[in-house]
């Protein structure tokens, strides 16, 4: 069943068709049921809201099953062609690291020997906590 001209099928989808239809009326009865409740005697602008809000959403449901139909029938993407050569990146696109030298990451003399017995020390405390247990 070629309906589009172009080679491609139309699916028959009567599940999501019936659910459409069931989504949409039930959006229209709600609008149908908040415009009486509006015109009723303790009816207020709230139920007139609600009552131009429900035509939209079955709107909605309407559009957004059209717009899942068009998607589903459209063309698939070509699939890339795994023969081809990779793309490389140019060397410079990125952007180059930072070097750390050892006399950055140590600091002063004063900063390198305070780290240096506070290490000691917590070696110290991870040794006497092994003996102890």
């Amino acid at each position: 069943m070629d309906r589009h001209g172009d080679g491609t099928r139309a699916r028959s989808r009567p599940a999501l068709i019936l659910l459409v239809v069931v989504a949409a009326g039930g959006c229209l009865a709600l609008g149908w049921w908040q415009w009486e409740r509006f015109e009723s005697s303790t009816g207020s602008g709230q139920n007139l809201g609600y009552a131009l809000q429900w035509p939209l959403f079955a709107a909605f449901v309407v559009f957004a099953y059209r717009r899942f139909v068009q998607l589903e029938d459209a063309p698939e993407e070509p699939e890339p062609n795994p023969t081809a050569e990779p793309t490389e990146i140019p060397a410079d696109l990125l952007p180059q690291r930072p070097t750390v030298t050892p006399a950055e990451t140590l600091g002063t003399d004063a900063e390198s020997r305070s780290l240096q017995e506070y290490n000691r020390y917590l070696a110290e405390l991870g040794r006497e906590d092994r003996s102890s247990s």
